[in-house]
């Protein structure tokens, strides 16, 4: 599809990996349940910017409160606004309709085949999930290389493999078929090397820049490393005389206008306005991906209700209650000093509800 994605000069593409609002009158212990036009509204604030959307994905909690059946609404709802708005968009495509435990590997592939159809009906590009089906199942890394081998020949267009690593969910440690990073990365490089024709890039989300830039000159030419690293993303992005990585990031969500700007600075050259622009956000993203890491989504949540994104700090499956008030309130003092706040008397306001008090 395509749009309006920030690139500069061509050579980057960034995705910011999207929030979902939650509908606050459902029942937290129920099916999931979105206010969709909120949800979408953020969506079209995203493409605005120039950013594409990432959807269906741990920030818009899969696997933390947003199930399969409305995964599929989301990606189908999602790809209907893409479509209008001229935005690019990737979902993801896992197994998690499959019950937890254990699958043999002909159901694995089923479920990833089933999820994404639904992602290519709708126009999106897929971003392959990793299945803790898989995890649990898989002997070792000949299994990954089956499974994943025999998704990709089924894709329409190239797709993005994502790798999660143990920080965001700890029964992924051994994803690839070892918890010894070297060995995944080769067993992963492996498949990329095989399949390169029908691979647009790695998400890697290990939070370690070293690693990474390993990783990116490994990467067969023309398939791109999209940084997952919320702790790294601006050295990262703006790369080296080696190289660069693109970005799918959910710290874009909660700063996207100072993420596309700088872009926009990287794109036309001007480096120092854009480690100017970036340099403040990166307190925030640490702060914001704090351990336990998968709790960041809260964090998320909660300044898009700051920045009047969403009109209640409600969650799926309650997780607004993950992060305790004083880790609420110093993220609120750190997007004051990032500037992503656009009015900062409603965040103010919406913080002391809380009983977080003033942070001006």
């Amino acid at each position: 599809m395509s749009g309006k994605t920030v690139s500069t000069a061509g050579t980057r593409i960034a995705f910011a990996a999207a929030h979902v609002v939650a509908d606050p009158a459902a029942a937290p212990d129920g099916p999931a349940r979105l206010d969709w036009d909120a949800t979408l509204a953020f969506r079209h604030y995203l493409w605005r910017l120039g950013l594409g959307v990432a959807d269906a994905m741990d920030t818009a909690q899969r696997g933390r409160g947003l199930d399969w059946p409305a995964a599929r609404e989301l990606i189908l709802r999602s790809g209907r606004e893409a479509q209008t708005a001229g935005g690019l968009l990737v979902c993801g495509a896992g197994t998690d309709q499959l019950p937890p435990g254990p699958a043999d590997l002909a159901a694995i592939r089923a479920a990833y085949a089933e999820q994404a159809e639904v992602v290519e009906s709708a126009g999106a590009q897929v971003a392959i999930l990793p299945s803790r089906a898989l995890a649990e199942t898989a002997r070792d890394s000949a299994d990954y290389a089956a499974v994943y081998g025999w998704l990709l020949r089924q894709l329409r267009r190239p797709a993005v493999v994502h790798w999660l690593g143990p920080a965001f969910n700890e029964s992924l440690r051994c994803y690839w078929g070892s918890p010894d990073l070297d060995a995944a990365a080769a067993a992963l490089l492996s498949i990329v090397a095989e399949h390169h024709d029908k691979v647009d890039g790695i998400k890697l989300s290990l939070l370690d820049a070293r690693r990474e830039i390993r990783l990116r000159r490994a990467l067969p030419g023309g398939v791109r490393l999209y940084t997952g690293d919320d702790y790294h993303y601006a050295q990262l992005i703006r790369g080296d005389r080696f190289g660069h990585s693109d970005a799918l990031l959910g710290v874009f969500d909660p700063i996207a206008v100072p993420a596309a700007a700088a872009l926009r600075a990287l794109g036309n050259g001007d480096i120092a306005r854009y480690d100017e622009l970036l340099a403040p956000t990166v307190p925030l993203a640490r702060h914001l991906f704090a351990a336990p890491v998968p709790c960041y989504t809260t964090g998320v949540t909660f300044l898009a209700w700051l920045a009047g994104h969403q009109e209640h700090f409600v969650m799926l499956g309650g997780q607004q209650a993950a992060r305790p008030l004083r880790h609420l309130r110093r993220l609120h003092e750190l997007a004051l000093a990032a500037g992503v706040l656009p009015d900062p008397d409603l965040a103010a306001k919406r913080a002391a509800s809380l009983g977080l008090g003033s942070s001006r």
